[in-house]
């Protein structure tokens, strides 16, 4: 068998068994190329002997290339995932494949996530969520948080009302006290996405995020699925849900917004509660946001 042959495999395996979005089974796919070619392997007995000293010289081949934190952990995720798919058409024990720890980031104090960690925790929770919808469920709440600086409390309450978003979208926060946040189109498509997939008829009046009985969607369950992408990306404890409404702010600070506007962004009853995100490096932000914002000027 040829290595194309098992490429075609595992993008058939991916896209069809797995139901994963074209993005990811491009990039999926072009890692365990690197790998094949790297190690010289051609067939699924090969592939399934790979072991963690393999993967461990493997990647630090790719990080010395230049690869970051973030894609050295998703290389990594998708790799484990090639080599367990290939020991399965082997007929190999499940479960005992090579064990690699992900990149770890130095810890300190509570920080913002960058806009390369948080756009790669939306793609890691699509990635490995158990079915299609789901995936595109969390990652489009976590765009929200992100890409519009809503609470996760106010990212669940939407209903089906508000679909199609429009280039803006009115929030009901704290206290009931309404207000109007631009959305950005890498955060509507990924809504649009969901709710294509959503199988629950999405009903007027009714919860637009479901869980997978149908009921609305908890916070819990959103909190389980960006542990589980923070785990993969070797990203901190402090990388939580609400950490992408953090950098929301933080970002934009550093890009130049006022505090007035942010307030009225975010929600806050006080300037008070805003002011806290002057502390942020403003030159440092502001060439982060304008470098890798999510896809603004797509």
């Amino acid at each position: 068998m040829s290595a194309s042959a098992l490429l075609d495999q595992w993008r058939e395996h991916l896209a069809i068994g797995r139901r994963r979005s074209p993005h990811t089974v491009r990039a999926y796919v072009a890692t365990a190329e690197r790998l094949l070619l790297a190690l010289g392997l051609s067939d699924w007995q090969d592939v399934a002997k790979v072991t963690t000293r393999d993967l461990r010289t493997h990647l630090a081949f790719r990080r010395a290339e230049g690869i970051g934190n973030v894609s050295a952990a998703r290389e990594l995720s998708a790799l484990k995932g090639f080599i367990a798919f290939a020991r399965e058409q082997v007929g190999a024990q499940p479960g005992t494949g090579p064990r690699l720890r992900g990149p770890r980031i130095k810890k300190g104090l509570p920080r913002p996530v960058t806009p390369d960690e948080a756009i790669g925790l939306a793609e890691m929770v699509e990635d490995t969520s158990a079915t299609d919808w789901t995936g595109k469920r969390d990652a489009a709440v976590l765009l929200l948080m992100y890409g519009a600086g809503l609470r996760i409390a106010e990212a669940l309450s939407l209903t089906a009302d508000d679909l199609p978003l429009g280039e803006t979208l009115v929030v009901t926060g704290k206290g009931n006290k309404q207000r109007v946040v631009p959305l950005i189109p890498v955060v509507r498509e990924a809504v649009a996405a969901y709710a294509k997939a959503c199988p629950h008829p999405l009903e007027k009046g009714e919860a637009l995020f479901r869980g997978a009985r149908g009921g609305q969607l908890s916070q819990g369950m959103v909190q389980k699925a960006m542990a589980r992408a923070r785990k993969a990306l070797g990203l901190p404890a402090t990388a939580t849900p609400h950490a992408l409404r953090h950098s929301f702010a933080t970002h934009l600070l550093g890009s130049g917004a006022d505090l007035r506007s942010l307030q009225e962004l975010l929600g806050h009853a006080s300037l008070g509660s805003t002011q806290i995100y002057t502390k942020v490096d403003a030159a440092k932000m502001l060439e982060a946001y304008r470098s890798a914002h999510p896809r603004e000027n797509d």
